[in-house]
């Protein structure tokens, strides 16, 4: 394909996600320029017709991109637009405040969705060192004990247990023991190091077994196995268009293992740098009317993935570099925690 067309390709593309109508060769010579007659640029529009790239909505209208065109633009001729100052102070600022992981990982599913205005998404990071700081026990009836969990990352977890008629001096004696059989463990040491505790404790095993199995639940769940979205709403700014793929993209967005391997697939196609599946590049058929740019982030002991999903027609430069930035942001804030 000669330069030419490529322009024109890249300039319809531009064109179609400002305006998101159909793009004219007038236009499109008055827009961007060309020095070359409209009839010249209608020979184009034709030739990448034919190969692909793009297609006439109907009789007598301009010409939209297709997903190979989306393709061969984000591929070959997509300048990834830097971010402002502004912008990188944003970023910089949102995530300063943050107290733990489950506050950085909301802070940056809303930072996402506000820089890209799309459906953002962010996987906890899979902290594979992981170790428990403290687990601290706090009455809050005479037959409810709140359990609180804290691990290294910062990460806090709490369940609500029952346990009738318990007094101060009962829980910190469950306090000290909990935290001489965990601290300094990883989750999967500390269950085993909990077992061993049950087994010790013989005075009254029913009770033993209450706090103990609470604790260990709090233990074997997986946060990295959860994805927390954000931006939702900025399905709806893209009108009639897309209306009818609002429904299974939505329903696509509450499957958390459908999130869960949509952007780790696409990332371990990618590793290192922002992915970026189109349309029909998606395996999910719900999701095949929209594009999906994603990115790892995070230090490799404490690794997840990040990304957001629109329509086909969305920004790509922006958007890319919008992922790109959170991502080493977030790694860095992450490392440096």
């Amino acid at each position: 394909m000669d330069d030419r067309k490529l322009m024109v390709l890249r300039a319809i593309v531009t064109d179609y996600v400002q305006t998101r109508e159909p793009v004219g060769s007038k236009a499109l010579v008055e827009r961007h320029q060309l020095d070359v007659s409209p009839a010249t640029i209608r020979n184009d529009m034709a030739v990448l017709e034919d190969e692909g790239y793009l297609i006439q909505p109907h009789t007598s209208a301009g010409r939209i991109p297709t997903d190979k065109g989306y393709r061969l633009f984000v591929d070959r001729l997509t300048t990834i637009k830097p971010l402002s100052g502004a912008e990188r102070r944003a970023i910089t600022t949102f995530l300063a405040g943050a107290a733990d992981i489950d506050d950085i990982v909301h802070r940056t599913v809303r930072l996402l969705a506000q820089l890209t205005q799309q459906v953002a998404l962010v996987q906890y990071p899979a902290a594979r060192s992981t170790t428990i700081r403290h687990v601290e026990l706090v009455s809050l009836h005479p037959d409810r004990v709140l359990v609180i969990l804290i691990d290294s990352t910062g990460r806090i977890d709490q369940r609500t247990l029952i346990l009738p008629v318990h007094t101060d001096a009962e829980l910190d004696g469950w306090r000290d023991r909990l935290n001489r059989a965990v601290i300094g463990l990883t989750p999967s040491m500390a269950g085993e190091s909990l077992t061993k505790l049950s087994e010790e404790l013989v005075e009254d095993p029913a009770r033993a077994s209450i706090i103990i199995d609470a604790v260990h639940a709090m233990l074997v769940a997986d946060p990295s196995s959860a994805v927390v979205v954000a931006g939702v709403p900025n399905l709806t700014r893209y009108g009639a268009a897309y209306e009818t793929a609002i429904g299974p993209v939505l329903e696509a967005l509450e499957e958390q293992v459908v999130l869960l391997r949509l952007l780790g697939d696409a990332v371990a196609e990618h590793p290192g740098d922002v992915a970026v599946r189109i349309g029909q590049e998606n395996p999910y058929v719900s999701l095949r009317g929209t594009s999906l740019v994603a990115s790892g982030y995070g230090p490799s002991e404490a690794w997840a993935t990040l990304g957001v999903v629109g329509p086909t027609y969305m920004d790509y430069p922006s958007t890319i570099a919008a992922v790109r930035a959170v991502a080493r942001y977030v790694g860095r804030f992450l490392a440096e925690g």
